[in-house]
């Protein structure tokens, strides 16, 4: 048996026994109605919403560089890569609350988890970590032809993730 077959059967095992609804959040309006379709399944599955939000390693990977650059002509300056982490990781679960205190349907029990990395490596791991029952996502457009239907982060979920996704676009 590959090594990928065993995680996938391990992802398999906890979907069985873990019946959370993961929500994919980029804070766009896309995410904002795939909040609103996962905290409305999860109320109607009565169970618990994970809201997770992955700050891109390449933004992190440029403000390491910037700060070098400023500090290389600034001795004190006072920011460091972990300050701004943390910072961001603070403001982005503000967001998210303020997102959910803007839905008008009633709020299940809820986590937020905010990662960094390749948005769509780092929503698979936390899935995997988490074994949620299924994986909402909103979709929106970009660049090329599956990128203008779906949005990159969730056209790759489509094809590497090893849970059910729920797609969901914004309403007309």
């Amino acid at each position: 048996m590959s090594k990928k077959q065993v995680v996938i059967e391990t992802a398999e095992e906890k979907m069985k026994t873990n019946s959370k609804i993961m929500v994919a959040c980029d804070l766009s309006a896309h995410s904002k109605e795939a909040i609103r379709c996962g905290a409305a399944l999860a109320m109607d599955l009565n169970t618990e919403l994970l809201i997770v939000n992955v700050i891109n390693q390449r933004d992190v990977t440029a403000m390491e560089h910037a700060i070098e650059k400023i500090k290389a002509e600034i001795s004190n300056f006072p920011v460091t890569i972990g300050e701004y982490l943390e910072g961001l990781k603070k403001q982005r679960k503000d967001d998210i609350d303020k997102l959910l205190a803007e839905l008008d349907c009633p709020k299940p029990p809820h986590a937020i988890r905010i990662a960094v990395g390749v948005p769509f490596k780092r929503l698979i791991d936390v899935a995997k970590d988490e074994g949620p029952r299924f994986v909402v996502i909103g979709t929106k457009g970009r660049s090329n032809l599956a990128d203008v239907i779906l949005g990159a982060t969730a056209e790759k979920m489509f094809r590497h993730c090893p849970f059910p996704l729920v797609s969901v676009r914004l309403q007309e």
